[in-house]
């Protein structure tokens, strides 16, 4: 196939074949490399519009790639845009939205038949870069295998990064340059870390001018930029679907949520620039995705749902806090064609919520059940987190109470309404992440998350029109590994991938042991693996907060 064309081959409709360019001649060749399947990645937003970044630039050509699914086979990755493999590319640039994707990175690098090693890749094999939200909270249990890593807003990122790219050849000469000059730019073999006695860091020491902490790159203002979906795909989870980001940031300041600390300050994008959005939305999909980390903070929030009602585009919202829902919202949710409201308590009794610092009651969560049903929405979405800090039995079985009194508000608005949807309930265990006020927290043992993922379930299991929906604890102590490890836990990754990814083999097999990170709590003074990276955001405030939910 030559290049600039369409992959056809892989059955995609024409609207999701992606960006179709030049040829390769005279252009920076960028692999966007998702760690995991076409339909998992299509549906994140964040990589759609790191693919429309790149190929905005003119003497840039960006092409997608995915992990294959199942029964696709452990084929050699090729793009999907002109089906050339990526060691054929300039750069390898993997965007990470989960920890547990970390093993599809190596399972990639292996499939794409390269050494997992940065150290063993010399040129003229591909840069392999990193960014996405696990690289802005720690990137350090992969440091083995990635040359750079972009630490920031793609927008505030991307133009530093290729300038230098295009200007330094040699590749030693061009990490140093981008450690040096470009903000965000993180190298790891420029860092080197030395370990004390008890198997803490001892030193995190910055090698030939690299920059003692990394600044993230940031973008002050959001009005320049739409960021909105580039390929509608109906091979995703968000089918016939235009995505448009309305706001980066959170003003609530929830003590587990990383995402709350690392985009501060939060931004929101003018109405007018949302309006704007809906004509493209309009000419590609029947429906739109609004995504923020509340999307009723929002300014123009009913205006531009008024628009997208006026182009007979259905609407959906990524999360509602249960506070700020009114009637006439609920109404308008019901207008844009929103069959179901997620509201996200995250802990059922009242001192779980003032230690995780959520800042809505319990009647707050029964009064937006009842204005959504009595607007005619018909099925409600519950989002609870157990192993929370101080967390009793006592605080599990306010879930099931709490669980039971939505229960009994949705019927009795249901019957109102002549109609009865559905309750979904999504249990989840905590995991400790990085620049929180809990970062020094361990995981709830697994034994201990099981156990109460159970109670919730039994107490919960013959009640009509409600379903309880968990994870699996294991994978949560797996992502508290990642989430929560330094680059010894680079090894673990090695050996995972040589021992096709069976984790208990692996643990056993090692000398390092995974509790030392998952299951240990951190002193206040100590120095965390992720340490080095600076968001603006001063250690003494989380220690004060993490302090204050102590208290409660």
């Amino acid at each position: 196939m030559s290049p600039g064309t369409t992959g056809a081959q892989n059955g995609l409709e024409p609207t999701e074949r992606g960006v179709v360019r030049k040829d390769w001649r005279g252009r920076i060749s960028v692999a966007l490399v998702y760690p995991n399947t076409y339909n998992v990645g299509m549906s994140s937003l964040g990589f759609q519009a790191v693919y429309g970044l790149f190929n905005n630039f003119e003497d840039v050509v960006c092409e997608r790639v995915f992990l294959p699914g199942d029964g696709e086979g452990r084929r050699r990755l090729r793009s999907i845009e002109s089906n050339r493999p990526l060691v054929d590319f300039d750069i390898i640039a993997f965007s990470i939205s989960f920890e547990n994707d970390f093993p599809n990175l190596l399972t990639m690098l292996g499939l794409a038949g390269l050494p997992l090693r940065s150290s063993e890749r010399p040129p003229p094999t591909p840069l392999v870069i990193a960014g996405g939200v696990t690289s802005l909270l720690n990137p350090e249990p992969l440091a083995p295998f990635v040359d750079c890593f972009l630490i920031g807003e793609a927008e505030a990122i991307l133009p530093a990064f290729l300038e230098t790219f295009r200007d330094v050849q040699k590749r030693q000469d061009l990490l140093k340059a981008l450690a040096q000059g470009v903000p965000g730019a993180y190298v790891p073999s420029l860092y080197r870390v030395r370990y004390g006695a008890q198997g803490t860091i001892e030193a995190f020491e910055p090698q030939q001018g690299a920059p003692d902490r990394v600044r993230r790159a940031f973008m002050e203002d959001l009005s320049g930029w739409n960021t909105c979906t580039t390929v509608v795909s109906s091979h995703t989870a968000f089918d016939d679907t235009y995505l448009i980001e309305a706001a980066r940031g959170c003003p609530y300041g929830c003590r587990f949520c990383a995402a709350g600390f690392v985009y501060r300050p939060p931004r929101f994008r003018p109405a007018s620039q949302l309006e704007s959005c809906v004509d493209k939305a309009a000419a590609s999909a029947s429906h739109i995705g609004l995504v923020a980390p509340d999307v009723f903070d929002t300014p123009g929030l009913e205006s531009f749902c008024t628009a997208a009602l006026a182009r007979d585009l259905e609407l959906s919202f990524s999360s509602l806090r249960a506070d700020l829902l009114t009637s006439d919202l609920a109404c308008l949710l019901k207008r844009s064609g929103v069959k179901t409201i997620t509201i996200a308590p995250d802990a059922g009794s009242e001192k779980m919520r003032r230690v995780i610092n959520k800042g809505i009651s319990e009647q707050h969560v029964l009064d937006a059940v009842d204005m959504a049903v009595s607007a005619g929405i018909a099925n409600i979405k519950l989002y609870f987190m157990v192993g929370l800090p101080e967390e009793t039995m006592d605080d599990v079985e306010a879930i099931v109470s709490l669980c039971k009194k939505v229960r009994h508000r949705f019927v009795k608005a249901s019957r109102a309404k002549a109609a009865i949807g559905q309750i979904s309930v999504s249990l989840n265990a905590f995991v400790p992440k990085p620049f929180t006020p809990f970062q020094w927290v361990a995981l709830d043992d697994v034994k201990a998350l099981r156990a109460k993922i159970k109670h919730v379930k039994n107490a919960l299991r013959r009640i009509a029109n409600l379903r309880v929906h968990a994870d699996l604890p294991r994978w949560a102590f797996i992502q508290s590994l990642f989430s929560r490890g330094d680059r010894r836990v680079g090894q673990l990754l090695l050996k995972g991938y040589k021992n096709g990814w069976n984790w208990p083999q692996t643990f056993k097999a090692s000398v390092i042991n995974p509790d030392f990170f998952v299951y240990r709590r951190r002193r206040l003074h100590e120095r965390l693996p992720w340490d080095f990276i600076d968001h603006g955001i001063i250690k003494e405030y989380l220690e004060q907060e993490f302090k204050k939910a102590l208290r409660q």
